[in-house]
């Protein structure tokens, strides 16, 4: 994990408190942590099918 993706995610796990103070700092960051991640890898396979699709 590079430190954007850290910082990202620490910035995201801050405002996710804030919203939903009831959860504990380690829930918050894995939520952000997982949905940052699942986020990535679609926006990785999008631009692996748009790069197949360019190249046919």
């Amino acid at each position: 994990m590079s430190d954007d993706d850290t910082s990202t995610i620490s910035a995201w796990t801050e405002r996710l408190l804030a919203q939903a103070p009831g959860l504990s700092a380690d829930q918050a960051s894995q939520f952000v942590h997982d949905l940052y991640f699942a986020a990535q890898r679609t926006l990785d396979r999008e631009q692996s099918e748009a790069d197949f699709a360019r190249d046919e």
